[in-house]
């Protein structure tokens, strides 16, 4: 049995999110809380949680502080967090104050249902739609601060390529490996390699510094 913690402060939206859950991942249990107190209090209380999805506007969160602050108190537990806001900067620090999903309340059925998934199974889930439009408040500053060296790009192998762009559009490690009919293990190993050749820490930061490459203008010449 599945157990998610569902913290979100409007009434409507957490009985629709735990109805949904519940009906649409298998053997799944959800509790529910209004508030950060709340959610680090029943955190406390029921040590058996897998994963908990935090409304990044209810009350005691503090903006992105909330999320520094379930982190502190339980590492072990996966924060996906659940908002209105699309602006690709807060996205990205949410992944930075120690979140491992980040779903938009405009979310369609399918796209909740496989970023709660992808997220259960260890791995990170990036909106799409946000990372591939690099909406972004401040996009002269960032772009500038996530570009990669072409040089760096054009030593990737064509299946690297493939792979990274892949990544660019949110799809796990699972979804690759169907796409380009290869073993998930060999994707990881893909993976490992892209991020030791563009210098950059995780997929998460490929996947950003992505958002401005043409990969078929580097299809082209492998």
């Amino acid at each position: 049995m599945v157990e998610i913690l569902v913290a979100d402060d409007h009434p409507l939206f957490q009985y629709a999110i735990t109805d949904f859950v519940e009906r649409n991942i298998p053997d799944t249990k959800t509790i529910s809380c209004i508030d950060l107190e709340e959610a680090l209090n029943t955190a406390e209380e029921n040590p058996n949680i897998d994963l908990v999805l935090l409304d990044l506007n209810m009350p005691g969160m503090d903006g992105l502080n909330g999320i520094v602050r379930f982190r502190n108190q339980f590492p072990e537990i996966p924060i996906v967090i659940v908002s209105a806001e699309e602006d690709k900067n807060v996205v990205l620090q949410a992944f930075t104050y120690g979140a491992v999903g980040f779903i938009t309340k405009s979310s369609s059925c399918e796209q909740i249902v496989g970023a709660l998934q992808q997220v259960l199974s260890g791995q990170v889930y990036l909106p799409p739609d946000i990372i591939r439009n690099g909406g972004s408040s401040k996009p002269k500053e960032d772009s500038a601060q996530q570009q990669i060296d072409p040089k760096l790009i054009g030593a990737l192998t064509r299946r690297q390529l493939l792979v990274f762009e892949c990544i660019a559009k949110g799809k796990s490690n699972k979804q690759i490996a169907y796409e380009l009919n290869i073993a998930e293990t060999t994707v990881k190993a893909h993976v490992s390699a892209i991020l030791t050749k563009l210098n950059v820490h995780n997929r998460i930061q490929a996947a950003l510094c992505a958002a401005s490459i043409d990969f078929n203008q580097y299809l082209m010449r492998n």
